[in-house]
């Protein structure tokens, strides 16, 4: 068990559990879109296009080739402790982010009296989607964990530990620093939901769930818990 929990924390495990999602996402939008896939993009994986279009690096593959560079390169950094079983440590993967997925959906359908406390008005919003969607569902999982997990929040960390801050206060302000900047980022940009309390609270919640995920458990359980969520939402109920 103890190897186990090391190998799922492990970056080539999580670079391996990762490909196939991002394959199945950059995949199926061009199968179902084509030249027009970009009408299925959004959220971080619309901000991060955006952001390289500024640069001058507007190509499809460029957003999934640095998010796989930056996973190899990770992993060669470590690859003299990679786990022996990475397969098996992928079915475990897989079965925790279906687990951790269930647990913040039922969170968020029980989520009315945690926000009436705090005097907030909840909205509640039913929507289902169609099976293509399930894709965009995916893809916000893996990008908006890049951005705000493995970018954000482990840069913060790392700036904050650079100026002589404690882990024991880097931590926790980086966790709460990320989690508010996903949840705000929501409502930002020509295609942001109008700004909502209970929404920003909510999110901010599970953008703290998603942290303590990947700091225990990985950055690969954190994505597939992510992406399990959001699929569980979208198809079923908010």
């Amino acid at each position: 068990m103890k190897s186990y929990l090391l190998a799922t924390r492990h970056p080539w495990v999580c670079f391996l559990f990762l490909l196939p999602l991002l394959a199945a996402y950059e995949g199926g939008l061009f199968w179902l879109g084509g030249d027009q896939a970009a009408r299925f993009r959004n959220g971080a994986d619309a901000w991060f296009r955006w952001a390289l279009e500024v640069f001058g690096a507007g190509h499809v593959l460029i957003a999934p080739a640095i998010v796989l560079g930056v996973m190899l390169i990770w992993s060669w950094w470590r690859w003299a402790d990679r786990p022996e079983d990475p397969v098996t440590a992928w079915f475990g993967m897989a079965f925790e982010s279906v687990l951790f997925a269930v647990v913040l959906w039922q969170f968020s359908r029980n989520f009315r009296p945690i926000i009436d406390g705090l005097g907030i008005k909840l909205q509640i919003t039913v929507r289902t989607a169609p099976a293509a969607q399930i894709l965009t569902f995916i893809g916000a999982g893996i990008y908006e964990e890049v951005l705000f997990r493995l970018g954000l929040f482990g840069g913060l960390v790392l700036v904050l530990r650079v100026i002589g801050i404690p882990g024991m206060v880097a931590i926790p302000v980086a966790a709460f620093a990320a989690a508010a900047a996903f949840a705000a980022a929501h409502h930002i940009g020509p295609y942001g939901e109008p700004m909502r309390a209970d929404y920003f609270v909510f999110r901010t919640t599970a953008g703290l769930y998603f942290t303590l995920l990947f700091v225990t458990r990985g950055f690969g359980i954190a994505v597939g818990a992510h992406a399990g969520y959001d699929v569980l939402v979208g198809v079923v109920v908010v």
